[in-house]
């Protein structure tokens, strides 16, 4: 006879946990939906999750919501405005830790980044190296760690810029070609071993997306898509990127870390440990997102 798989999903409004989520819902599963906003929640609710609404750096709140569940989804949701971003990381993660051993949850899906096997040098993402680590610790618990980098979605938080200033910016070098990925891509990845949960003790595995992207080439592709064909991408100087994330309300200590690990980017420091191949390249293209980005543009 058998039995549903119960699964809980941090981040379940965000760009990943909401896609695992529905993924998990369409094949049947429980899934245990967790969230900050029980507003942004109720969708999924509606959908047949049950929700969980709290802070993420409550381990007994974490625990409450991953006690019984076959599977766990987790990651560091950590707000771009907290004071001390370096610090919420490690708080967060801490709790999650806690959660799970507290818990007896057996299976857990940890979404990192690619560069998390450093330690230092790598800004956000030496954060979730520690996080990393903290979860390795975990005994009788078996983990599996998705390394992706930058997400396309990200570029939503562009809009604006290319919107107002005519431009692409960052202070990535123009021409360094780098892996990208869907959010799509990393929630089918995770949906499925969340719901077959078949690895024992520590697996690594890097999605690398459908293809690398330079700064140039997105820029290209995106101004072709909005009818702005010479749309121009700008390296800015650590310190204009890090003075234009605080100008748009983001905390000087996420933008340090920011530009710390765009400084990595370009010395060479965050990059795929086994090359590109056949299991860690995902279907969905840049072009695909572009059009998707572009009617939200038009939107505007």
């Amino acid at each position: 006879m058998s039995t549903t798989t119960t699964v809980a999903v941090m981040g379940a409004t965000g760009h990943t946990g909401g896609r695992i989520a529905r993924l998990l819902l369409k094949s049947g599963a429980k899934v245990r939906a967790i969230g900050r906003n029980a507003a942004k929640l109720a969708a999924l609710e509606s959908a047949g999750a049950e929700v969980f609404a709290g802070d993420a750096c409550d381990p007994a709140f974490l625990a409450e919501a991953f006690r019984g569940a076959d599977a766990v989804y987790t990651l560091l949701a950590t707000d771009r405005q907290a004071l001390d971003y370096a610090a919420r990381q490690n708080e967060e993660g801490e709790a999650i830790a806690q959660a799970i051993r507290a818990s007896g949850v057996r299976h857990v899906v940890a979404l990192s980044s690619l560069g998390a096997e450093l330690s230092a040098g790598t800004g956000v993402i030496a954060g979730l190296h520690a996080q990393e680590e903290r979860l390795r610790q975990l005994a009788g618990t078996h983990l599996l760690l998705l390394r992706p980098v930058s997400f396309f979605e990200n570029l939503f938080d562009a809009l604006g810029m290319v919107k107002e200033a005519g431009m692409l910016a960052d202070s990535v070098a123009p021409d360094l070609a780098f892996p990208m990925i869907a959010a799509d891509d990393i929630a089918a990845v995770a949906a499925k071993a969340l719901l077959a949960h078949d690895w024992t003790g520590v697996a690594v595995r890097e999605l690398l997306g459908q293809r690398d992207l330079s700064h140039a080439e997105i820029a290209r592709i995106l101004g072709e898509r909005i009818g702005r064909p010479l749309l121009p991408y700008v390296r800015l100087s650590e310190a204009d990127m890090a003075g234009a994330l605080v100008e748009a309300s983001l905390s000087p200590s996420f933008a340090g870390l920011y530009v710390e690990m765009t400084r990595s980017f370009n010395a060479g420091l965050a990059k795929p440990q086994a090359g590109r191949n056949a299991g860690n390249t995902t279907p969905t293209r840049f072009e695909d997102f572009a059009a998707e980005w572009a009617k939200a543009y038009d939107a505007m």
